[in-house]
């Protein structure tokens, strides 16, 4: 059975019916609306969705292929390595023929080699220092013999530190199971209070580090920010990613308020920040709102049930794909800067004048916030090193989340500055091409020395 409330139907209610019915009309249309989000039509972050809830991508169909490697692809192998750099060369001839059992001599000048990788044994380093207490003959006050420099004062190295503060911040592994692994595969003991140990050591390594790529981010042309929620114990936390052309920043935060800001960039940043339309980024002056983000709203008006909505969003989507068509070019180098600023121009006038269009719409308020604004959506025509999307920033905090949901945050405020700290020097690593385990071990022996540890920031 199927009822329809018109409005002749409302006409003949009271005042009050007519006002409620009005208002329910109005919930039940924003339900509908909020059913439909999604992280591909809306500002949602792709971690509030299960990676399987995900539709299906729409595909174009291809003919039927058996599995497994497909005919001219490229082979994927392991090569060989020069027999000087093995660690063992055997020497394998056959001392009779298979036929016919006569002896066999000699050598093949072109015996085919076949080479195995194998672990060694894993067996730890202990190396024992003996401290002489001995008493002076004079006046028989006692010496005990001194460390040699560089060796730390409790029972683990460096290179031990680096490896457990690593299994935890970078390959995401519990307490418990950093543990069972250095107990187990490594032979040597542990306990899950040495691993917070080891974390705080690396912690205090690396600060310096940590410190000297806050100080430099308010002098950068341009940085990309994001955030996102966490815990710490049982307060709502949010993790701040700050992402510069050869460094990124992460900083652990109760709040996701501007004042977060103030302290990462201050009053000195004059350069571009790149984010989505997150009001706190207002303050930081010129801006480079993401394109990705804007994509996906443009994306819900397609989805929306509202035929005006609909065709907005249809009609918004066409100069978004020419924009990002324009964009692919530019980077691959197919088209100049110049070119593409020429080829964006009739772009930039029909996203405006559907902007303007949009004000008589359900949209209303987001089209008026973009053309009130819409100086934020083309920085990066006119400052380059400026890409449209917020990309990097996201990127940066895949990592990160994919780790909160293994770990549910931080248990202290200790644990959040191992976090930040840790992240930051990871991210930025991969950024500069650089082996992280390599450069936290030299931190660590730098600390055990008590000298300044190496720097992240190139060219320093």
């Amino acid at each position: 059975m199927s009822f329809e409330i018109t409005e002749d139907l409302i006409a003949r209610q009271t005042p009050e019916a007519q006002l409620i019915i009005r208002l329910l009309l109005a919930r039940i249309e924003e339900l509908e609306a909020r059913l439909g989000k999604s992280p591909q039509n809306s500002s949602l972050p792709p971690s509030s969705q299960h990676p399987h809830a995900k539709p299906p991508a729409k595909k174009k169909r291809r003919p039927k292929r058996k599995r497994g490697g497909q005919r001219g692809h490229l082979k994927a192998e392991r090569p060989l390595i020069p027999s000087e750099q093995c660690t063992d060369v055997v020497t394998c001839r056959p001392t009779e023929c298979r036929r016919c059992g006569e002896a066999l001599t000699g050598d093949d000048p072109h015996p085919l080699r076949h080479q195995v990788w194998e672990l060694p044994e894993l067996k730890p380093l202990v190396t024992e220092y003996r401290r002489h207490r001995l008493h002076c003959p004079c006046c028989r006050e006692s010496t005990c013999g001194k460390l040699p420099p560089g060796v730390p004062c409790g029972q683990s190295g460096p290179q031990l530190i680096a490896l457990v503060a690593l299994l935890m911040a970078y390959f995401r592994q519990s307490k418990r199971r950093t543990t069972e692994f250095v107990s187990t595969v490594l032979n040597i003991p542990c306990s899950p209070s040495l691993t917070v140990k080891h974390q705080s050591i690396a912690t205090e390594a690396l600060r310096n580090n940590y410190d000297e790529l806050v100080a430099a981010l308010p002098s950068q042309p341009h940085v990309a920010g994001d955030e996102t929620p966490t815990k710490q114990a049982d307060q709502k936390s949010w993790l701040w990613t700050f992402v510069a052309h050869d460094f990124t920043v992460f900083a652990l935060r109760p709040t996701r308020a501007a004042t977060v800001l103030d302290e990462m960039l201050g009053e000195k940043f004059t350069g571009v920040m790149t984010c989505d339309r997150a009001k706190m980024y207002w303050q930081c002056g010129r801006l480079q709102w993401c394109w990705a983000h804007l994509k996906r709203d443009i994306q819900g008006l397609v989805d929306a049930p509202d035929h005006r909505l609909k065709r907005l969003g249809r009609d918004l989507m066409r100069p978004v794909k020419e924009l990002f068509r324009l964009w692919a070019r530019c980077r691959d180098g197919t088209l100049t800067r110049r070119g593409m600023k020429r080829l964006m121009a009739p772009v930039r006038r029909a996203v405006h004048g559907l902007l303007l269009r949009g004000h008589g719409t359900a949209a209303r308020g987001m089209c008026r916030e973009l053309f009130d604004h819409r100086e934020w959506l083309w920085t990066f025509l006119d400052v380059e090193g400026v890409e449209p999307t917020n990309n990097a920033a996201e990127r940066s905090l895949r990592h990160p989340v994919i780790w909160r949901k293994l770990s549910f945050g931080t248990q202290s405020a200790k644990g959040s500055r191992f976090v930040e700290t840790m992240l930051s020097a990871i991210e930025t690593c991969r950024q500069q091409g650089r082996n992280v385990f390599h450069h936290v071990t030299h931190a660590l022996r730098a600390r055990f020395h008590q000298q300044h540890g190496p720097s992240l920031r190139p060219g320093v």
